[in-house]
């Protein structure tokens, strides 16, 4: 519950609530631990758990916001670093998981789907050039 509990920070620091809620009302730390528990092998599984580990060293929990999304900018720098230099066969960086992950889902979520982008539950015909505004929500489906 804990681990969730941060993942859950992690993933609002990341994608926020403004006009729509944030990832942790789309419980992005349950997600989270799904997808590291049911389908990651053990090399990633290993590396998510590190980076939990790392987060909670540095006291992630007992940050105010602003420390929170300075910490998490750093830790994106330091995972392009790693990403841009490492070989193929080595494993990804720990802030990258949790950044896909965040990503996935959330809008792979209903919040995600419904709130932030637009979605039409039942579509009509096929219309393959739909007109788009500038600041119009892309299309969840």
């Amino acid at each position: 519950a804990a681990d969730i509990a941060l993942l859950d920070e992690v993933a609002e620091t990341i994608i926020p609530a403004t006009n729509t809620p944030g990832a942790k009302a789309a419980k992005v730390g349950e997600f989270m631990k799904v997808m590291v528990t049911d389908c990651y092998d053990a090399t990633n599984q290993k590396i998510f758990a590190e980076g939990i580990d790392a987060l909670k060293a540095k006291d992630f929990m007992g940050l105010d916001a602003a420390k929170k999304k300075e910490l998490l900018i750093t830790l994106d720098k330091e995972q392009k670093e790693y990403t841009a230099k490492k070989k193929p066969e080595d494993p990804a960086h720990y802030f990258k998981l949790m950044k896909d992950l965040t990503v996935q889902g959330f809008f792979t979520s209903e919040v995600g789907a419904t709130q932030a982008l637009r979605y039409v539950p039942i579509p009509g015909k096929y219309e393959g050039c739909m007109p788009y505004n500038k600041g119009d929500k892309a299309w969840a489906t």
